[in-house]
């Protein structure tokens, strides 16, 4: 019913937006651009939206044609009913979200038999509209007339028993009292939530929520979330609860015009729609509203602590030996070169009970040697610490640096398909080992090939939407990595796949082809990718970056439809375009405007010469190394009033969880977050920040950490 102009119209108002930017972007979309092209490559066009900008875009234009679908449906099942009047026409297509074309939809949606129809069945509609006009002077009198012992009707009772059914139903359809109703569910709810009887014990996780009460529009999303699913697990009775004196009274002032016995009636009538009808139908949809509320913080907070992780800094090509601890069943130890390809692997013995310290001190010695290894990874699950402690307390020959690495996902990654064509001859063991050392080496190429649900950094991931925040987590990764850029020679398909227009399929294909081809040697030798026609080129072609290829520019960012403008560039300055890379002073020479046009504005020539300036730089920090105390290593060993170092190793919507190495991480409320007052933990901490903490409170038993990070100013 409406066309993109129409879209674009109204979501420039919605966002306070240019209608001319928000027409291009939709466009854009509609030809198959993905969003971190447009964010790049399109500044013009947009306005320099940025990419959450676009997507809000992206998201108002389909929800705007899925409320059109819907509205098409609707207006074509009315007029099927023959029911359709120029009036409730007009009604549909002015309404402008779901809700209000559902209200409206609702008296002439198909229903199962209901107590309404089947008192419409014995004839009694008549006398609920007499009932509900409310002219009727005499109403037993009235009553005595719709008596009809073969319909079911055997007395006046009966009879006006069935109108109140149908009186019933057409309260709970009237939208101006759904929306009364609604409002006051916004306005002054409440969510209360009780033990389930006999689940006092069993239910200890949620004993905070046994006796519940609060405003449900001030309840924060991870208390909703947490009540909802006490719920789900069969130990908490919620409820969403409004003043029912209230709810009636709202009801009475919209259907009760009179005094006498048709006003009676209707008050009845209404009562009953409240108990069996409004109440139920409203407070399932007022949950589901807020049960969306919750899941959309929710899953931003899962999206920005994923992004923190995917854009943590990378180490660089290194050789490294990563250990992968254990006391049982000993350290899994092996070795990558620079390029993250396994050299050697073997099981070492540090940690009781077998406990042959000197052998694996000689092993390590020696294959830090022998390989030339510069940094040895540690995982930090099970026995962590001690090995740390362990490979501190050698004295290498050569320097050597020890890190501590999140292995949170690397089990997951380990026993994958992908780790599986990877590593065929190895075990989920040395699989698991290789997935920390080359995480510490680059994590984004490393932690796009697990599930980023397996990562750890979300909270209730299990209880929001699962398609809405699939599709967020996806978005995030792509942001990531085309924000990154990925070496088109070396990048696993995985990583490949995630690059703006490529996809799993055409990933395989550049990856095979690769192979045949020994290495790209140019951009445009993509092209001969199979699936890989001229959109996808146009999508990919920027963020794949070539070392050492035919074309310098293949290195940087500059897209390679905007190549000739680089040359033009080079050839204003009687330089060549290799001349030009890295040399500021003469980019500084460069007048910007004697370039412009054809599409080609300030925007885009800026982001060139910046790109030329430092060509493939990458985006993400510099590594910086980081130790915990070396005097505690257990939660037994915490007090009081200490001083920790520590890393964020979670971020939710009430405070930061951090790793202080005691194996279980302390939260950080976000009150205690910083000496003001704290709306969001994003806007103090990232996730892989390294902070300093104090103890506060130490719960040994539920194995629970209170920490602050109240310190002045000694965090990092």
């Amino acid at each position: 019913m409406s066309d993109t102009p129409t879209y674009a119209r109204l979501i420039a108002a919605e966002l306070h937006l240019s209608f001319d930017h928000i027409i291009n972007t939709l466009n854009l979309f509609t030809g198959g651009a993905t969003v971190p092209f447009i964010a790049r490559y399109r500044k013009e066009m947009t306005g320099t939206m940025n990419e959450e900008v676009i997507v809000a875009v992206q998201k108002r234009f389909q929800q705007l044609v899925a409320l059109d679908k819907r509205r098409e449906a609707i207006i074509e099942s009315i007029n099927e009913q023959e029911k359709m009047t120029p009036e409730l026409l007009k009604a549909l297509q002015e309404a402008t979200t779901i809700q209000d074309i559902e209200d409206i939809y609702l008296p002439y949606k198909p229903k199962r038999r209901t107590r309404a129809t089947i008192a419409k069945e014995k004839g009694l509609e008549p006398l609920a509209s007499l009932i509900l006009n409310q002219t009727i002077t005499n109403l037993s009198v009235k009553a005595l007339q719709f008596v009809n012992e073969s319909k079911g009707v055997p007395d006046a009772e009966q009879a006006l028993e069935g109108a109140r059914d149908i009186i019933a139903e057409w309260v709970s359809e009237n939208k101006t009292g759904r929306d009364r109703i609604r409002s006051i569910y916004h306005r002054s709810s409440s969510i209360t939530s009780a033990v389930l009887k006999g689940k006092e014990q069993e239910g200890q996780t949620y004993q905070n929520y046994f006796d519940w009460n609060e405003s449900l529009h001030t309840a924060p999303s991870h208390r909703i979330l947490a009540l909802f699913r006490g719920e789900t697990e069969g130990f908490l009775k919620v409820k969403l609860a409004i003043d029912k004196e209230t709810a009636l009274t709202s009801l009475e002032k919209i259907f009760i015009k009179t005094n006498g016995d048709a006003a009676d009636q209707i008050k009845l009538a209404i009562n009953d729609s409240w108990k069996r009808l409004l109440e139920p139908s409203l407070e399932n949809e007022v949950r589901a509203f807020y049960k969306a509320k919750a899941d959309e913080v929710a899953i931003k907070v899962f999206t920005e602590n994923l992004r923190q992780l995917l854009l943590a800094p990378p180490l660089g090509q290194k050789r490294i030996l990563a250990l992968d601890p254990g006391f049982r069943t000993g350290c899994k130890l092996i070795i990558i070169n620079e390029f993250g390809q396994l050299l050697h692997n073997e099981t070492i013995y540090p940690h009781p009970p077998v406990h042959d310290v000197k052998q694996a001190s000689q092993k390590l010695r020696s294959l830090v040697n022998s390989y030339k290894i510069e940094v040895i990874a540690i995982g930090n699950g099970t026995a962590g610490r001690e090995t740390e402690d362990f490979i501190r307390g050698i004295v290498f020959d050569r320097d050597v640096m020890a890190i501590m690495v999140n292995e949170n996902g690397a089990s997951v990654y380990s026993a994958s398909k992908v780790a599986r064509d990877e590593f065929p001859d190895y075990d989920i063991t040395v699989r698991g080992a290789v997935s920390i050392g080359r995480r510490l080496m680059d994590p984004l190429a490393e932690l796009v090939k697990i599930d980023p649900k397996s990562i750890g950094v979300g909270q209730y991931q299990h209880d929001v939407d699962q398609k809405a925040l699939q599709e967020s987590l996806i978005q995030t990764v792509e942001s990531c990595v085309n924000s990154v850029g990925v070496n088109l020679n070396t990048a696993s398909e995985q990583l490949l796949s995630y690059v703006s227009g490529v996809g799993p399929q055409v990933a395989a294909n550049i990856v095979k082809k690769r192979d045949e081809m020994g290495g790209f040697k140019n951009r445009q030798q993509l092209k001969k990718v199979p699936r890989l026609g001229d959109k996808v080129f146009e999508q990919c072609a920027g963020f794949l970056k070539i070392s050492n290829g035919d074309n310098p520019l293949d290195m940087s960012a500059v897209h390679p439809e905007s190549y000739h403008i680089v040359e033009k560039i080079a050839g204003s300055l009687k330089r060549n375009v290799v001349e030009l890379i890295g040399n500021k002073e003469l980019l500084r020479q460069i007048d910007i405007q004697q370039f412009t046009g054809n599409n080609i504005g300030k925007e885009t020539l800026t982001d060139i010469i910046t790109e030329l300036e430092k060509p493939g730089r990458d985006p993400r920090s510099r590594f910086e190394m980081f130790e915990f105390s070396k005097e505690v290593r257990e939660i037994s060993d915490l007090r009081e009033g200490m001083e920790l170092n520590g890393i964020i190793t979670n971020i939710t919507a009430f405070g930061a969880f951090v790793d202080i190495g005691v194996h279980q991480d302390g939260l950080v409320h976000v009150s205690q977050l910083a000496d003001r007052f704290v709306r969001d933990p994003n806007e103090v901490v990232k996730l892989n920040q390294k902070v300093k903490v104090r103890v506060v409170s130490v719960d040994s038993d539920r194995k629970r950490i209170g920490l602050s990070m109240k310190l002045g100013s000694n965090n990092n």
